[in-house]
This record gives C-alpha cells, structure tokens and sequence, in this order.
C-alpha cells in the first residue's frame, strides 16, 4: 500500500503577498492574525506591503520576529505564548524555513495545551493547531507543504516533530519575494532543494510512485534553473521555477522521507550554525557515492529523465557540475569547521534514526568519519 498526502490549497500569485488580506479569507477564526518571521525578512522589507493590506483591510496583526536560524525550542514557546496572549485566530508563517518551521509548530502549541517535549518523533502531535497560512520567501527547504519542523533542544541537539497537523490550511507562492535573494543564498537553498528530491526518489522505506513523479519534476525545473536564478537574481521566470520546484520537492520528501544526507548535515548546522542549505550541498556528492552500489540504479534513472547520461555516475557528476557552477563552498574548512569536530559530529549523525533508516545503504559510524575527511 502506498500514501501520498499533502496541503489542499496551495495558490501561486507572483505579487501576492502584497496582497494578503485576499489570501486569508476562509481561513481566520477571528480578526487577529499573529505573523512569524525573522529579522533579515523583516528588514528586507518583503513582508511590508502585505501587512499594511492587512491593517487596512480590519485585521490586528502582530509580528513576531525573533525567529533565528536553527530555531531553539525557546524561542518556538515564547511565540506561541505570545499568540495566546494576543488570542490569535490565524498564524502566518513568512520566510524561509526556520520562520515557517516555528510558525507551524507555535500554532500547534497555541491551539492545544499539549506540551512541546510530547511532539518530538513521528505523529505525536495530538491536539488541534490555529489557523495556518506558510508563504515561503526562499526556495529551498519546501517547508511549506510539509508535515515536519526541525527545532535546536539544548545548545545543539536538533529534534524533529513530524505529524499531519503541521500540514498547512493554505500555501502562497510568490515568486516576487525571492527577486535579489543574495546568490549564494540562491545556490544553497536551490542545491537544498534537489537533496529534497534525490532523497524522496532513493528513500527506501516510504517511496511511491506519487513521490516519484514529483521527485523528478522538481529535479528537472530546479536543475534547469539554478543557474540562471544565481547569475540573474532579477530572472522571475527562473525564480518561479525555483520556488515552483522546491515545493514539488517537498511534497515529494515529505511522503518518500529524506535519508543519509540530512543526518550528516545536521551537526554541521548544529555545532557549527552553517545554514542547512549549505550544510547538505557540502556533504551531498559524497553521500551519494557511498550509497551508489545501492541506488546506482535510482541514480541512473534520474540521470536519463534529466538527459546527463545513462549511469548513477551521471548524476552524481551533474550534481558537482552545478556545485561548481553555482559557486556553493565544497569543504568544510571554507565553513570553518576543524578537523578535530569530525568525530564529534560524526557520534551525532549517528543518533539520526529518523532518517538513516530511509538510507538506501547502511550507514556506518566509518563511513560518516571517512566523507566528513573527504570533504575536509
């Protein structure tokens, strides 16, 4: 048997956030709307125009931006009081996917008093959640349309709450709001990105035919359009592809789960708050050649739908072709992390059960050492 879920409304509107009071409607409980996001957005000034429509149109709006990268559970609880406090009736989230991640999981907490410790996992959250709304600003994590939301516990650790709640009630798309996005920001959510969908397509446990398609679709507009949205930050038609296949990624990785490269990008982003984006494009290439006697031929049927060749060896060079291309750092030293972390954050990847366990090869604590001193 296989299950394919996803949101049941998504709505693609370049310019539409400017124009957010006609995308609330049907959505709100009341007149208070509670917008979560960060700083870098805010003062990028993408959200202004939007709120201002709001507060026309009648609502009360309060923004909280003090969402930061890798969003420490703090943070996420302070918001969601916040929003009682306010007595929120529908929760934006607005940004990219630590503002979305901490909107889906706040308006989980706001809707219910069940507490946060009992979310973490796989289909724990129980109660009902606010209203909620994602409109994503860059294109990459695809957070939008999934049902999962990384959160940092303590210093470091990184914990998952994965459950059909935080399925969002609507998605805004606009394409607008990813124009001028810094380049190197451009290339590590759009590498992001096709993890996103490699990962689906090769994910052994949950893979299906629905997650297939949407794999391979995202692949060929995100492969198709990286380039040019890194080279021509302006191009909205490359950015509307970009957004447009980082949501198909989404969709995909969140039914066929995402596997080995995540859990050795997360303790670079953990210990050493590299971007997540980033975190997996450094590590991708080389997760893909150990788990290449295994999904070789995965690897070779992305390759001939994208036309880059016949083998898995294909893809596996495309991928470095577009790291090159779009000027992605490849070492860990360019990142700042020591060799002497190695150990450190390969202990940690280990601990990844949730995804390891959609890896198409064993993962092995040798194997993370000898790619985490591959790409030293």
């Amino acid at each position: 048997m296989h299950i394919f879920k996803t949101v049941a409304d998504i709505r693609i509107a370049p310019g539409g956030a400017a124009k957010l009071d006609m995308f609330v409607e049907g959505l709100y409980k009341n007149k208070r709307i509670a917008v979560v996001t960060d700083m870098g957005v805010r003062k990028l000034g993408l959200m202004d125009a939007g709120l201002e429509a709001l507060r026309a149109a009648g609502y009360d709006v309060l923004v909280c931006d003090q969402v930061v990268a890798d969003p420490p559970d703090t943070i996420v609880l302070q918001i969601a009081d916040d929003m009682r406090e306010f007595g929120a009736g529908l929760v934006i989230g607005f940004g990219g996917g630590s503002p979305m991640d901490t909107a889906k999981v706040a308006a989980c907490l706001a809707g219910s008093d069940q507490p946060l410790d009992t979310m973490y996992g796989v289909d724990q959250v129980k109660g009902p959640r606010l209203p909620l709304l994602l409109v994503p600003t860059t294109s990459g994590t695809g957070s939008e349309v999934t049902n999962v939301a990384i959160l940092t516990t303590g210093k470091t650790a990184k914990k998952g709450v994965v459950s059909d709640p935080l399925y969002a009630d609507r998605v805004l798309l606009d394409a607008e709001l990813t124009l001028g996005l810094p380049p190197s920001i451009t290339a590590s959510t759009g590498i992001d990105a096709m993890v996103h969908a490699i990962e689906a397509y090769t994910s052994i446990r949950l893979k299906n035919p629905i997650s297939d398609a949407l794999a391979l679709t995202a692949l060929r507009k995100l492969r198709n359009n990286i380039v040019q949205a890194v080279n021509e930050p302006d191009n909205i038609d490359a950015r509307n592809e970009m957004l447009m296949g980082a949501m198909i990624a989404g969709q995909a990785f969140s039914n066929a789960p995402c596997a080995a490269v995540h859990a050795l990008a997360y303790p670079l982003g953990g210990f050493f708050h590299v971007p997540h984006g980033l975190s997996n494009a450094l590590v991708l290439t080389e997760v893909m050649k150990y788990n290449q006697p295994k999904a070789d031929h995965w690897y070779g049927e992305i390759a001939r739908d994208l036309g880059v060749g016949q083998s898995g060896s294909s893809i596996v060079d495309e991928m470095l072709r577009l790291k090159n291309a779009t000027r992605v750092p490849q070492t860990l030293t360019e990142v700042n992390i020591p060799g002497d972390a190695i150990k450190m954050m390969a202990d940690d990847a280990m601990t990844k059960d949730r995804l390891l366990m959609n890896n198409a090869r064993e993962m092995t604590h040798e194997a993370v050492v000898k790619i985490y001193e591959t790409i030293l």
